[in-house]
């Protein structure tokens, strides 16, 4: 964990509710996709844990989601605000494990974190499936960022309205060595049950401290209660136990 003072570059809508923004300055603490910041906003106590979407040199992407006061604070910042933040939290994708033929998916907010991971894969040699999921097609992003980095896209949608109809179990290859996945819980379940390899699941709880101390963020494994920020977010799949 690292405490960085970043300065905004550029904060732009990507949807009606999905923002980009793009930071500059001291990213050291990041060095695996899958891993998060948490940010301190003016007027609120808890810091808002962001999945890490990409670094590139000393810039750092964020896409964020407004679902709250925190979210939506940030999406009136502008470019040239300074923001105080913690790099370099959780475990993050290990990638040394994943064959050959690696499939990605990824629900809504869920997104992000595999587009910093592709990358890394498609550099080490590897061939890349993206699922990308999402309601509408008016939710749809970063489908041509996907595309431009290497990997092979696929684009779900529950009404149908762009891409395949349906959720991103739908719009698997019937051929991967393994799998990466990050998206809401009802989406994760419904992987876990449909793909026959291992694979990497990265878990969006809801976390207070955002490094361990707190312990509201604990999910239950083979091995007993592990924290979601500090020991994962991501977590193997043969050491995941689904609660009822």
């Amino acid at each position: 964990m690292k405490k960085v003072i970043l300065n905004i570059i550029e904060n732009r809508a990507l949807t009606s509710t999905v923002y980009e923004m793009k930071l500059s300055g001291d990213l050291s603490g990041i060095t695996r996709p899958g891993q998060f910041v948490n940010i301190q906003l003016d007027g609120l106590y808890l810091r808002r844990p962001i999945s890490v979407c990409d670094v590139c040199g000393d810039t750092l992407t964020l896409i964020y989601k407004v679902v709250g006061k925190g979210t939506e604070k940030m999406s009136g910042m502008a470019a040239g605000q300074a923001l105080d933040v913690l790099t370099g939290l959780g475990n993050g994708y290990d990638t040394s494990v994943s064959g050959e033929k690696v499939l990605l998916l990824g629900g809504g907010v869920g997104v992000p974190p595999l587009y910093m991971l592709a990358k890394r894969l498609i550099c080490e040699g590897k061939s890349v499936t993206a699922v990308l999921g999402f309601n509408t097609a008016d939710e749809v992003f970063y489908e041509k960022e996907f595309a431009a980095a290497g990997a092979a896209v696929r684009v779900t949608t529950a009404d149908g309205s762009r891409g395949i109809k349906g959720f991103v179990t739908d719009a698997m290859p019937e051929n991967y060595s393994y799998f990466y996945t990050c998206g809401p819980e009802p989406m994760l379940k419904a992987v876990y049950k449909a793909t026959d390899t291992g694979g990497q699941f990265s878990f969006e709880e809801r976390m207070g401290c955002g490094f361990g101390a707190c312990m509201g963020c604990s999910c239950k494994t083979v091995t007993g209660y592990k924290r979601i920020c500090k020991d994962g977010p991501v977590l193997e799949k043969e050491e995941i136990l689904w609660e009822d």
